[in-house]
């Protein structure tokens, strides 16, 4: 379990520097990647997919970097 917040908090904060424009702030990324790595696991899962904990890191900033994208179409900062 820790490791995955570890994880998923990196992950979350290399999102935040990946995607460009104007960012959430520090705290605000790695709680999208924790988010993003819960729901891109969640996914999977329901796909009769099941990830090692090696590839926990990848989920989570592709699920992070996800979240960001949607949140910056809501917020209209494309």
């Amino acid at each position: 379990m820790i490791l995955h917040l570890i994880l998923g908090g990196l992950a979350g904060f290399l999102a935040g520097k990946v995607m460009r424009g104007e960012g959430y702030g520090f705290i605000v990324d790695i709680l999208l990647g924790l988010a993003g790595g819960w729901i891109g696991g969640w996914v999977l899962s329901l796909l009769g997919l099941h990830i090692p904990v090696w590839s926990y890191f990848i989920t989570a900033f592709l699920g992070a970097v996800l979240l960001v994208w949607v949140g910056r179409l809501i917020k209209g900062n494309n």
